[in-house]
Parts: C-alpha cells; sequence; structure tokens
C-alpha cells in the first residue's frame, strides 16, 4: 500500500515524497488507519519494521488539523533511553519539514543548560514532547509543567521501559494527563506485564501483531563456533580487507568493548568505543561519527541495541552471546534495516554453546555454522548439550588445552567465504487486529529470560527523579506557525473523531523504527 492512498495532508505527503518514501511496511499499512481513527492501539512489532513512522505520522496529520491555539502540549512520547529521544526527534523534523510543528526532547545528561531549554520549551507549548520518564517526572516536581491538556500519548519500546523498572513512573505520568486522550503503545514483545500496563491505561484498544519476537529474514544469520581466545583472531581476519559497510560489534560488557576497541585501533583499523561511561556529549559525537561514515566499526554495549535507526549497517557481530534471546534479536535488528539486507555473525565460545541453542529454539531455527579461517586454527565441535557440563571457563575445551597454544580439537576448516549478505527481501509478515476490551485482555505467555543485569545498566535510563540539575537536549524547534489554529475551521466536518491529536513523523530513514 502506498502512502499517497492515505487520507494524509498534502504537506506530509510532499515531504514523504521528498525522501522517496512511497511503499507502506506492513506495520505501518496496519496501524496508521487505526490512529487515524482516533482509536487507542497495542503495536507488536519486531525492530526495523517502520514503528516510529507508524505513530509519528497520523500524529503529526492531526496535529496540523487541529492547530494548538492555546499553546499548550499537546502529545506526549515516552521513550527508554536519550538516543531514541534524539532519533525521533530527528525524524519529525525529516517528516515535518513543510508543517508548523514544534518539539521539545526532555532527557537527562549534557550540560546545566539543558534544563531550562526544556522547561521553556514545555512552559511555551510544545506540540509535541518526547521525553525519558525520569527526566519528565523530574520537571513535573520542579517546572510546573502542564500535561493536561495532552490529546495523545505514546509509549515507544513500552517493554525495555517496564524492564528498566519505569512502570511506577509511567503511571505517575499519566495521572497528570486526562483521562479522555488517545493512547499509543508500541512493544517488541508482550508480556503479561504489557497486557497489565495496556489494560490500565489504554480503552478498547486494537491489537496489530507482527512477526514477534523473530529475526527479520533479511538478515543473514551465521555462527563462529570458537574458543574465546580465538575470537580476536577472527576479527582480525574478518577486516583484513576493508568491508565497504557499516558494522556494529557487541557485547555485553563494557569493560570488554573498551579492550577490544583498544585493540582494533591498534589494527589500525576505524574504530569507536560506545558504552554507558561515555558523557552525553561524548556519546552523540561518537553516534554523529558512525551515522556520517567518518567511524566504520562501532564497539558497543547493548546501549544500542534497541530503538537506535542508523543506515547502511552491513554487518552486525555479536562478540560474546547475549543472555537473552530477546536482545539477540535486537541486536542483529540493526542490520537488514526496512527492505535492506544484512548480515550478522555470533561468535560462541564453548561456554556459550548453551545458551547460544536456547536462541536457536527460540527463534525456532538452526542459525548456519560458518567455518573457521584457517589462520585461527580449529575450533571445538557444536555440543550444546555437552558443554552445559564442562568446568572450563576461560576458553579451554574438554581436555584442558587452550587452542590459542595450537592445540586441536574438532576439524574447523577452510577459511569462509567472505561475508555475504542475505540475499532475500523484507519478511512477510502475518497480520493479526483484535479489538481488546479493557476489562478482558488475555494474558501472553512469560518473556523468555530476564533483562541481563549488566546490559540493563549500560542503557543509561534516565532516572533522576526529582534532580534540578541541567541536562541537555536538542532544545524546542519551534517553527512559524503558518496555521495557527488548524485546518478544521476550513475543512468542514473533516476531522478526526478524537479530539485533535497528532500524529508522528520521522525523518530519514523513519521507516526502520
Amino acid at each position: 500500500m502506498r502512502f499517497d492512498e492515505l487520507d494524509l495532508e498534502a504537506e506530509i505527503l510532499d515531504g514523504l515524497e521528498d525522501m522517496n518514501f512511497r511503499e507502506m511496511t506492513p506495520v505501518q499499512e496496519q496501524t496508521i488507519p487505526i490512529i487515524l481513527e482516533g482509536r487507542d492501539i497495542i503495536g507488536c512489532a519486531q525492530t526495523g519494521t517502520g514503528k516510529t513512522a507508524a505513530y509519528t505520522l497520523p500524529l503529526l496529520n492531526k496535529l496540523l488539523i487541529e492547530g494548538n491555539d492555546d499553546n499548550v502540549v499537546k502529545s506526549v512520547i515516552i521513550v527508554p533511553t536519550r538516543e531514541l529521544a534524539q532519533q525521533i526527534d530527528q525524524q519529525f523534523q525529516g517528516f515535518s519539514y513543510y508543517l508548523p510543528v514544534s518539539t521539545t526532547v526532555v532527557y537527562g545528561g549534557g550540560d546545566g543548560k539543558g534544563w531550562d531549554v526544556q522547561k521553556r520549551g514545555m512552559l511555551m507549548g510544545s506540540d509535541v514532547v518526547i521525553a525519558t520518564p525520569g527526566r519528565m517526572i523530574a520537571h513535573l516536581q520542579n517546572s510546573g509543567i502542564d500535561l493536561s491538556h495532552v490529546e495523545y500519548l505514546i509509549l515507544d519500546e513500552a517493554d525495555r521501559m517496564l524492564d528498566m523498572g519505569f512502570s511506577d513512573d509511567i503511571m505517575r505520568i499519566v495521572s497528570f494527563m486526562p483521562k479522555e486522550r488517545q493512547t499509543i503503545l508500541f512493544s517488541a514483545t508482550l508480556p503479561p506485564k504489557i497486557r497489565t500496563l495496556a489494560k490500565t491505561i489504554l480503552r478498547n484498544p486494537a491489537e496489530v501483531n507482527i512477526a514477534i519476537s523473530k529475526p527479520n529474514e533479511a538478515i543473514d544469520q551465521s555462527a563462529y563456533i570458537c574458543y574465546e581466545s580465538q575470537k580476536l583472531g577472527i576479527i582480525r581476519e574478518l577486516f583484513a580487507e576493508p568491508s565497504g559497510s557499516k558494522t556494529i560489534i557487541f557485547s555485553s560488557s563494557k569493560l570488554k568493548v573498551k579492550e577490544l576497541a583498544h585493540t582494533l585501533k591498534r589494527m589500525k583499523l576505524n574504530v569507536a568505543a560506545m558504552h554507558s561511561d561515555l558523557e552525553q556529549v561524548q556519546r552523540e559525537e561518537v553516534m554523529l561519527a558512525f551515522k556520517n561514515n567518518k567511524v566504520d566499526i562501532l564497539v558497543a554495549t547493548d546501549i544500542v541495541a534497541r530503538g537506535i535507526d542508523i543506515e547502511d549497517i552491513g554487518l552486525v557481530i555479536n562478540y560474546d552471546v547475549p543472555r537473552d534471546p530477546e536482545d539477540y534479536i535486537h541486536r542483529i535488528g540493526r542490520t537488514a534495516r526496512a527492505a535492506a539486507t544484512g548480515s550478522a555473525m555470533t561468535f560462541v565460545s564453548e561456554d556459550e554453546q548453551g545458551r547460544f541453542h536456547q536462541i536457536e529454539k527460540f527463534i525456532e531455527r538452526d542459525i548456519r555454522k560458518a567455518e573457521l579461517p584457517e589462520a585461527v586454527g580449529e575450533g571445538p565441535k557444536y555440543a550444546p548439550a555437552e558443554s552445559r557440563g564442562r568446568g572450563g571457563r576461560d576458553g579451554r575445551g574438554r581436555n584442558g588445552r587452550n587452542a590459542g597454544d595450537g592445540q586441536r580439537g574438532e576439524r574447523g576448516g577452510r577459511r569462509r567465504n567472505r561475508r555475504g549478505r542475505g540475499a532475500n527481501g523484507g519478511a512477510s509478515a502475518e497480520v493479526s487486529i483484535v479489538g481488546v476490551e479493557r476489562q478482558s485482555v488475555d494474558a501472553a505467555r512469560p518473556q523468555a529470560g530476564a533483562e541481563d543485569p549488566i546490559s540493563m545498566a549500560q542503557m543509561q535510563p534516565d532516572n533522576d527523579h526529582g534532580s534540578g540539575r541541567g541536562e541537555g537536549n536538542r532544545g524546542t524547534r519551534d517553527r512559524k506557525r503558518r496555521h495557527r489554529g488548524g485546518r478544521r475551521h476550513r475543512r468542514g466536518n473533516k476531522s478526526t473523531e478524537h479530539s485533535g491529536s497528532p500524529a508522528g513523523s520521522s525523518g530519514v530513514g523513519a521507516q526502520n523504527e
């Protein structure tokens, strides 16, 4: 389905045309019409399917039609991390190029000027406020922010926010808003806790499920079964020649990220590290350099595994196996965004085989085992059942020999071909739309595995409740309101069922979440 088949304002369609956005993704096709109708909605879709544009485009459309005569906060988007908040703001700037729409981004970190900029933006009446929970709570406590006129509430990455302990914060923020509003909730999974939240704050929502908890079929997945001591050698062989595309290397430990980035720099590779010890300004600089092709390889913790949309990532490498299958899906989801293809490789040591096998069971497929490069020697066999009983934790096999010392186990084979890219296009998604009564929300299956405490800490949530210290943000983008009063006065009966609410937009790459 094409965007121009929707009942969107001409300015929005002009912006989409300028950015060559013509065909909708499945999640956009199924959710945008429902949001335009004014219904509450639960959207469940895998990463990289275009979720951000699915709610930003209808939000922008409603804002344009209704206007903001009273200069109040009309819509609030709550997200788990500052990186995602920044990304959504950038996407708004892209899609709203022709629109008189203002945004304010609210999150912690940065210098002392940020707090005042955020406060001023909200007090002046921003059309869209994009905020992390902790910072919004702080402003509600100290800045006199008025959310009593909010007509649209969007919760993005809701499962992640609950995993990070923001449930009480979300409910407190909602308590400052009118009950008569349109609420949109997007989540990668629908565990019972999300169902409970939806039952509490949504009204008879429609539910859209698309390819829940399954990796994008356009991702060429593979695994190297190796000793821990061989992982660095595999990296060296993979990047012996320029890759020609952006690469992210994930590790669950920020210490390992630092050490690995340092080692790769000594190999003369163009590398930058991303972890929670960096100041906010440093993190922004690293992400900007990576996006602008000034950095070829980003070594990162799970801080960038969710919700960050970066174009042209051709390869994702899991230097270690994620502790949670959901984290694996989100990590590899950084490549093959929208209709693109990409590759994902996972380094699996002996001690990690059991955990990797759980991932294979979770996604219901066997991941191809790639042949080790000849230069690194032979690796262990893949025997996840046996690996559970092994006592070695230092990269040693059953015989106690370290592969780095030249001892050989099962034959690892010849050097594999240069990494290829998945040949398939985007996955065909099964979509179900179900009206869910508020009083009778079915419980979903429990989420597989708890979140890794280390990776959760690395996400650096904005959790400084009540803090008055200054935090920087992208500020307020106030444009001259050519039609401040909106279009409903000259459009006759063409107005929304729900009192004036926004539809969000996204910038370049908006289809990719």
